[in-house]
């Protein structure tokens, strides 16, 4: 009676001259393209918080609070202000409040983005966007307890990276679903034709 080997080394893969050992440790084909799918994902949140604490930390660094490059006068300037508060100023003084949604937002997108996995490259990169931004601006309230808007246009409240990269992408995202509606109610059959 010939004794089987473990059950662990059966379905190890063996080298052979078409397929090298290491080839066995590389992931299922399967899963390679949803690597690659995620990382468009991961890669667009990390390079908004990195854009988005490296503009800021400039902005601290050559403007002192309140002042504003160029002077009075010009439709777009750099401002060195704080916002303790939420978009367009609400909620001033909220930080611990704000803090906890940005907490609840950031997993709410991580969940979103998984949950059912999503297909379309466009809403991948649209909620990295938003994801980058969340944590952007979550990153500021946790270490200073508010954060650092720069980007002053004369009639609009400052905002910075953070914030452009959420505006982007919920825009982004309604856009993609009204669009995407819109051409799937145009393409339904008339029920009484």
């Amino acid at each position: 009676m010939s004794e089987q080997a473990p059950v662990a080394e059966r379905e190890r893969p063996v080298a052979t001259a078409d397929a090298p050992a290491h080839v066995a440790d590389a992931p299922p084909p399967a899963l390679a393209p949803r690597l690659r799918r995620d990382a468009t994902f991961f890669f667009v949140a990390l390079a908004v918080v990195a854009l988005d604490q490296l503009t800021k930390h400039l902005v601290r660094a050559a403007l002192d609070p309140g002042e504003a490059w160029p002077d009075d006068g010009w439709l777009l300037s750099l401002v060195n202000v704080s916002n303790s508060g939420a978009a367009f100023g609400i909620l001033q003084g909220q930080t611990t409040f704000l803090i906890v949604t940005s907490l609840v937002g950031v997993a709410a997108i991580v969940l979103y983005y998984f949950f059912p996995p999503l297909e379309h490259g466009l809403l991948r990169v649209a909620l990295g966007l938003q994801l980058g931004g969340a944590a952007g601006n979550l990153i500021d309230r946790v270490r200073f307890g508010e954060v650092t808007d720069f980007v002053n246009f004369e009639y609009w409240p400052a905002f910075n990276v953070a914030d452009a990269s959420i505006s982007i992408g919920v825009v982004t995202i309604l856009w993609f679903f009204l669009g995407l509606e819109g051409d799937r109610l145009r393409q339904r059959p008339d029920a009484g034709g």
